[in-house]
């Protein structure tokens, strides 16, 4: 399985909730407790380990407040025939 980061820019979030919704590994959840500069209750990661780096957040978010990024898989060592 692959390794994902996602980098939130939550001072752009109004926490709409979409990304939430949306992400297949349950990484994302709105912040409790706590607002960003605007007012709203921002994403947050609150399991970054499950992240696959799927970009589902990046997609659906209406405010472009992702940057995801993917781990590359390492490649297989090939065994010699003989």
């Amino acid at each position: 399985m692959a390794k994902g980061v996602v980098v939130i820019d939550e001072d752009r979030c109004k926490g709409c909730g979409l990304c939430v919704a949306f992400c297949p590994q349950q990484v994302l959840q709105l912040a409790e407790g706590r607002f960003n500069a605007k007012g709203y209750t921002p994403v947050t990661a609150a399991n970054v380990e499950a992240c696959t780096g799927c970009a589902a957040c990046a997609t659906i978010c209406p405010d472009v407040v992702f940057t995801v990024y993917r781990q590359r898989r390492q490649a297989k060592a090939e065994t010699p025939t003989v």
